[in-house]
């Protein structure tokens, strides 16, 4: 679902204002995504603002220019551009779409199979394994600015999503840009290590944790994980400090299938699902519940306790895994 770039360029390259937007509870690809597009737009002489509902994740803060990302305004502000990324559904914008009073155009650049194509300019590349990937392409195309701190948004925001250029979505043409990005500067070994080797203490107390608590089901093709609000009191956790966390279930041999359950304030339950099989969609099931992603990847939000929705989530992934021998 794709309206080109070249309408996107005309648009951002008039705009006075831009507000870049992504989703609540941001991850690598959402703040690279974002980053990189502020200082861009920066560059050109735009007045540009970063929200994220969020703020800044700790992790990222080493990347020139972050202190661009904050919070949003209490104050509602009018801009000519909306520039929404890396979020697949609207009300994913959460607190940063409610703090913006008018716009004349919103723009949608995403890779989200669920993302029905809400802008009033959309562009979304469900093969592209990284909204940071198409960021590339689009300041490649229309030739926009482009220049080492950029370069290591963006490969932030691609290595993250790809798992370090593990998972399926990777192509031939992903290596090859983040080639470009190292040619243009990025320090791979000095982002690798901020990224994935800088860990606060209590992130590695929460997966010991977790790991106790692992549960394993439809003959250990289903592993999970669950988080209650009293946990993250206790170890004073940061929403980014579980990113990557299901990964280490979903590294079992057996499993297929790996759940996080994360309790929520409000009477809710976030649920990431990860799946290893195709034929498992984790979109389809997560879509169940109002959520969405992509076919390996996806989450929702699902009113209830934990252990209703825990119960209830359970049951119904046990019936899509023993479809499949």
């Amino acid at each position: 679902m794709s309206q080109g770039f070249a309408p996107i360029g005309e648009v951002l390259q008039s705009a006075g204002t831009v507000a870049i937007l992504t989703h609540v509870r941001p991850d690598g690809d959402a703040i690279g995504s974002q980053l990189a597009m502020a200082l861009a737009l920066q560059k050109l002489g735009k007045t540009v603002i970063a929200w994220n509902e969020d703020g800044l994740p700790e992790s990222f803060a080493f990347l020139t220019g972050s202190e661009l990302i904050t919070k949003p305004a209490d104050t509602p502000m009018e801009f000519d551009i909306v520039l929404a990324l890396d979020t697949a559904a609207k009300d994913r914008l959460g607190t940063g779409i409610k703090a913006v009073q008018a716009y004349k155009t919103l723009v949608n650049i995403d890779h989200h199979a669920s993302n029905p194509g809400y802008g009033d300019l959309n562009y979304i590349d469900v093969q592209a394994p990284a909204t940071g990937q198409i960021i590339y392409e689009l300041l490649q195309d229309q030739k926009l600015p482009f220049f080492s701190e950029i370069a290591d948004a963006l490969f932030v925001a691609i290595s993250t999503d790809t798992g370090s250029f593990r998972y399926q979505n990777t192509t031939a043409h992903t290596f090859e840009i983040a080639g470009k990005l190292v040619e243009a500067g990025v320090d791979l070994a000095t982002i690798s290590n901020r990224v994935y080797e800088s860990y606060p203490k209590r992130r590695i107390l929460l997966l010991g944790q977790l790991l106790n608590d692992a549960t394993f089901h439809a003959n250990d093709r289903i592993a999970t994980f669950s988080l209650t609000d009293a946990t993250k009191a206790r170890l004073g956790i940061d929403p980014a400090d579980i990113d990557g966390l299901i990964d280490v279930i979903r590294s079992i041999d057996t499993v297929v299938v790996a759940i996080f359950f994360e309790e929520l304030p409000d009477q809710r339950v976030r649920i990431s699902v990860r799946s290893k099989d195709l034929r498992v969609d984790a979109n389809r099931i997560c879509s169940t519940w109002g959520g969405g992603g992509h076919q390996l990847a996806a989450g929702a939000r699902i009113r209830g306790t934990l252990e209703e929705v825990r119960a209830k989530v359970i049951s119904y992934v046990s019936d899509e895994v023993l479809k499949y021998p």
